[in-house]
């Protein structure tokens, strides 16, 4: 391996990571914004209701440790 493979090799790895960094940033700055414009109420949240059926889910999967919906 030559210097200049050396440079190359370690030039495109800092873009890389560079590019990474940058677009995590503006993806997280994105859905933050989307979520803020969002107005999240209690009665939206998934939970699990008296009968172990889960409520306000959507999705076949559902998380393992959701709280119990309260007296609603």
């Amino acid at each position: 391996m030559t210097r200049t493979e050396l440079a190359m090799g370690s030039a495109t790895f800092i873009a890389v990571i560079a590019a990474g960094f940058v677009s995590a940033t503006w993806v997280d700055r994105h859905y933050a914004a989307a979520a803020a414009d969002k107005a999240p109420s209690a009665s939206s949240a998934a939970c699990v209701g008296a009968d172990g059926s889960w409520k306000n889910w959507v999705w076949a999967n559902v998380p393992m440790l959701s709280p119990k919906c309260g007296d609603r």
